[in-house]
């Protein structure tokens, strides 16, 4: 392989893909040269098509760089640290991405997110090709189709990174993975390389600082979060409403939403204020509202329940101001609502449990927002939480429901890749069974196994069935999680407001 040969077409994919200009390639090359300690460099000409994405080009330049000795470990984090400073050579400035950024979206806002989501994977941000290895399918359940994906694309640590990693002395910068310090960021074996990260500043309400990026680990088209400026923590407010209505009329192409701003119905990252969104309709946003119900003192905002598996209630309003008002009453309300009939308590020892998790959109010509009703409370029997999947259901997946999950797209671990093609094998060769649900990973999943073969499936049948059951299961955790068994409980709370 030739080095330099690797640098050109590395250099002609950045041009042709508009990350550089080509008055800018040169300097862009020296600078790479430089990383890689290089003092000479031949041109070469590059005949071959440019690959679609760039990481097979940065796999041949990270292994020249290993055997060469300029990269020391060749473990997965460490070239993950060097690709992105290698891919940083060919990125431009922040503040070009933003000129670039609102100057198309002085002319079409959709063409200024196209072009900021183009620069993020084609600059290898987003890691399009472990993304792509992520199993997705659709289930169709009573309350319409449901997403369902098996995240593969977070590549597990190696055991000499974590080892390495316990010998890093944890740095207080940047503070946590949403901090704005990120933007460039080399990266360390406990922290993820950001050198080709690059943010937009976004305008939310006048008096405070956002930012957007998109996640590097993508769920769904034009996946987004959109983070304060300041590291300051999680909590749901008043200003809260503002914030997502104010980015939705900024960005009317996007949802945003926020995960609760409480434990175990909260988000992984409750530290740092921030939002999730993206350009994608997820199955809650196409559910209908299927029971109204008019508030005294909102009494021209449309309020009605969604027939989803989780307490949902939809309001609709042209004014920003009005529907903002009217969403931090319903949440004032909740937080203080105690229901025992239907084991609604908003404290425990004068612990908080209510919390809501608030989804914006703007559609047919309104602001749209939809309050998910969540509790936090633990009990003897589900020390995990009550409204939390339930252990019957933790072969399939026992973490918290987060926004993305809460509106219909479940998150499930890699681990039921290796299930799904064990269960087939069973299913299809009942001999096998006894050795496959011996193994300790699959000892979980022997009920369902005696549920799945009651199914009677033909043989190329049963992928599509297990694929469709696990979709079923997720519904059921969905209807875990739903503060709300009933419509006559629920309805009960809306004559409240």
């Amino acid at each position: 392989m030739s080095i330099h040969y690797e640098i050109c077409r590395l250099a002609k994919y950045a041009v042709e893909n508009a990350l550089i200009p080509e008055q800018d390639k040169a300097y862009c090359i020296n600078r790479l040269l430089a990383k890689l300690g290089l003092n000479e460099f031949e041109e070469l000409e590059v005949s071959e098509p440019s690959p679609e994405l760039p990481q097979e080009i940065l796999d041949n330049i990270l292994d020249w760089a290993f055997e060469n000795g300029v990269l020391e470990d060749n473990g997965i984090t460490a070239r993950d640290i060097f690709d992105t400073e290698i891919m940083d050579c060919f990125m431009p400035m922040p503040s070009e991405v933003s000129r670039r950024f609102f100057e198309l979206y002085a002319e079409d806002k959709t063409k200024a997110t196209d072009f900021y989501y183009t620069l993020s994977y084609k600059s290898n941000y987003i890691r399009m090709d472990r993304i792509r290895k992520n199993m997705v399918w659709t289930a169709d359940t009573k309350y319409g189709d449901i997403l369902i994906s098996i995240n593969l694309s977070k590549p597990e640590k190696d055991p000499k990174a974590i080892a390495a990693a316990l010998k890093v002395k944890k740095s207080a910068y940047p503070k946590c993975l949403l901090c704005k310090e990120n933007e460039g960021y080399k990266g360390t074996m406990t922290h993820p390389a950001r050198a080709n990260h690059r943010i937009i500043p976004v305008d939310i309400l006048s008096d405070e600082s956002w930012f957007m990026q998109y996640s590097p680990y993508v769920y769904y088209n034009e996946h987004c979060i959109v983070f304060k400026g300041a590291h300051e923590p999680m909590k749901i407010t008043k200003r809260t409403f503002e914030r997502l209505l104010g980015f939705v009329d900024f960005m009317p192409h996007y949802f945003l939403g926020s995960n609760a701003g409480l434990p175990i119905v909260g988000g992984s990252i409750l530290t740092h204020d921030h939002y999730q969104g993206g350009h994608f309709e997820f199955p809650m946003a196409k559910a209908e509202v299927n029971e109204r119900f008019t508030m005294a003192k909102f009494p021209d905002v449309e309020a009605g329940l969604v027939n989803w598996p989780m307490s949902v209630i939809r309001i609709h309003h042209e004014s920003k101001e009005v529907l903002a008002d009217c969403a931090d009453y319903i949440n004032q309300v909740w937080s203080e609502y105690t229901d025992e009939s239907a084991f609604i308590l908003a404290y425990t020892d004068g612990t908080p449990h209510n919390a809501i998790t608030p989804i914006c959109r703007f559609r047919d010509g309104k602001f749209e927002l939809d309050l998910v009703l969540r509790n936090n409370i633990t009990t003897e029997e589900f020390p995990d939480g009550y409204y939390h999947p339930h252990p019957k259901y933790h072969h399939i997946k026992k973490e918290n429901i987060g926004l993305i999950e809460v509106m219909g797209l479940a998150i499930l671990p890699a681990r039921l890749k290796e299930s799904i093609a064990k269960m087939e094998e069973a299913l299809k060769d009942e001999s096998k069974a006894e050795a496959i649900f011996a193994a300790d990973d699959m000892k979980i999943h022997y009920d369902w196994y005696l549920e799945l073969k009651e199914k009677h499936w033909a043989e190329d049948e049963i992928e599509a069935g297990i694929k469709q059951s696990i979709g079923e299961i997720f519904s059921k955790i969905l209807e875990n999680a739903g503060v709300y068994k009933n419509r006559e409980d629920f309805m009960r709370f809306c004559n409240t407001l």
